[in-house]
């Protein structure tokens, strides 16, 4: 029988910058924007807020974009501030790249395993679902999602009784299968 398991984001990442007023290193962004206009041209900005003094930073949606070549719906999505729209700007390599920023996932994420699992079964068949590019090892997510230290997992890799076509080491973004042999 194959578990489903999905990594689901519970709020927005911390955006990991250097902030320009006390040094701190991060901000949360609050899925607020701010959208300009000179003439025909539009800027839009994704605000973030300074986790120790609440300095605003801004970073660049969109720069010097003609008005006829903006989608309406993402007009009005920044216009009513939509937080799930922030969400997947903040998802995109080319903003993160143009903004010079990385994201730090501690706490802003979850595992569903979905029903509690048989513990007398012999072999566990689990497919790991990202819904959102949220970097995690994958050791660490079969330790919490099985109920086992991380060594132990480790421990199963190193005999072979814990197997998948991906490579467990490092992180992963992508969804990904593994079989365990207990």
């Amino acid at each position: 029988m194959l578990n489903n398991w999905v990594v689901m984001p519970t709020c927005l990442p911390l955006v990991l910058r250097r902030c320009h007023t006390c040094a701190s290193g991060s901000f949360r962004a609050n899925g607020k924007f701010r959208v300009n206009a000179n003439h025909k041209l539009l800027d839009a900005w994704l605000l973030a807020l300074c986790t120790t003094c609440g300095e605003t930073t801004k970073l660049t949606v969109l720069e010097r974009a003609h008005v006829r070549s903006i989608r309406p719906e993402l007009l009005d999505r920044m216009h009513d501030n939509d937080p799930g729209l922030a969400a997947e700007l903040l998802q995109d390599p080319a903003l993160r790249r143009r903004n010079r920023i990385a994201l730090d996932w501690d706490g802003a994420w979850r595992l569903d395993t979905g029903e509690p699992d048989d513990p007398d079964r012999e072999v566990i068949d689990v497919s790991v679902r990202f819904a959102a590019r949220i970097p995690v090892r994958p050791v660490r997510l079969i330790a919490e999602g099985c109920g086992l230290p991380r060594a132990e997992v480790e421990r199963l890799i190193t005999e072979g009784k814990l197997v998948s076509a991906t490579r467990l080491s490092g992180k992963t973004s992508g969804d990904f299968a593994f079989m365990l042999k207990r």
